[in-house]
């Protein structure tokens, strides 16, 4: 999931740089979008990584 949230805000940054595009605004969508997801998995998984641990 890092994978692709590293590889979206890539393209978004060379989307920009070139020009603010459909492109550029539709790549930082999907960035954020994943980053958000995997912000999200991260805290649960502390949360209740913690939790179940003997």
């Amino acid at each position: 999931m890092l994978r692709w949230t590293i590889t979206f805000i890539v393209l978004a940054i060379i989307a920009g740089l070139l020009g603010f595009t459909g492109i550029a605004a539709g790549a930082a969508g999907i960035a954020k979008i994943l980053f958000i997801i995997f912000l999200v998995l991260f805290v649960l998984s502390l949360l209740f990584g913690k939790r179940f641990k003997a």
